[in-house]
């Protein structure tokens, strides 16, 4: 498979853990999911500290990548079987999740060669990849996926800490190692509803002289749902349609991803449609 052949590959990682990364691109994976006909992709890479499946609700996932191990050692993974191991998220028709790693110790044994090699198949099962990764360099999966990106997102803080001193520890010295010049991203800031002051995105973007894709503003709301495990309904709803939807709607103009004509539903047949697993009639 060329790289012409392939499909888009849009791969977040953090400057930091636990800052919002996955809040992020799985809000980015709903927006293109809801505003195409694209089958969506989330691959959920965060090898040593996968959180998606609680913010959805999924405490313990049926399907993932603990499922496709033995396909992944011997390359014998198939779009087919890809698909049949991702979960179909509620009420986001197109939108299918690979959960991730669910045994932090086993992290370690996930070779750069399975990783490729999952990210190959992805690209060939679905029409975009959405692939959220850890934000430290020392497993297969945040390189590879770094290295095969067709757009690396930046994501970090106003906090000086984050978007300085880690941001040059990682992004600065380790990426280039593997052959991903520290230019070579685009910048998503994160504000945190607890946050006071903090330094402004144009200092941000000065500093890290980075294009800005985005900022993406958490909320009391938004993480309760969080907490809750209703994450997804949430985005699906009224009060989340309008998270990440500005750098997505660039996304998907750079990679030609159609847009379909919004209809307007009433609450109770979005509720309907969660009640079915989004599958309308």
């Amino acid at each position: 498979m060329t790289e012409l052949d392939a499909a888009p590959l849009l791969v977040f990682i953090g400057t930091t853990p636990n800052i919002g990364t996955t809040v992020a691109a799985f809000a980015a994976a709903c927006r293109i999911a809801q505003c195409s006909d694209a089958k969506v992709g989330y691959l959920c890479l965060n090898l040593k500290s996968a959180k998606l499946q609680r913010y959805i609700g999924v405490d313990q996932p049926e399907v993932g990548m603990d499922h496709i191990r033995p396909e992944l050692r011997d390359r014998s993974l198939q779009p087919n079987q890809l698909l049949r191991c991702t979960y179909p998220v509620r009420g986001i028709v197109g939108l299918h999740v690979l959960f991730g790693n669910m045994e932090r110790d086993q992290a370690e044994f996930y070779t750069a060669d399975q990783m490729e090699y999952l990210l190959d198949t992805a690209r060939r099962t679905f029409d975009v990849v959405i692939a959220d990764v850890g934000a430290y360099w020392d497993n297969a999966a945040t390189v590879c996926a770094v290295r095969e990106a067709s757009t690396r997102v930046l994501v970090t803080t106003n906090a000086l800490s984050h978007f300085q001193e880690d941001l040059n520890r990682w992004i600065g010295q380790i990426s280039p190692l593997f052959g991903v010049p520290s230019a070579n991203y685009e910048l998503l800031v994160i504000h945190s509803p607890w946050t006071m002051g903090g330094f402004r995105v144009k200092d941000v973007r000065k500093e890290t002289g980075l294009p800005l894709a985005g900022e993406l503003q958490l909320t009391k709301p938004l993480l309760m749902q969080l907490d809750s495990g209703q994450y997804d309904q949430w985005l699906a709803g009224d009060e989340g349609q309008a998270v990440m939807e500005q750098p997505t709607q660039k996304w998907m103009q750079q990679y030609d991803i159609q847009r379909v004509r919004s209809v307007h539903r009433q609450p109770w047949y979005r509720k309907l449609l969660a009640h079915r697993n989004g599958v309308g009639s």
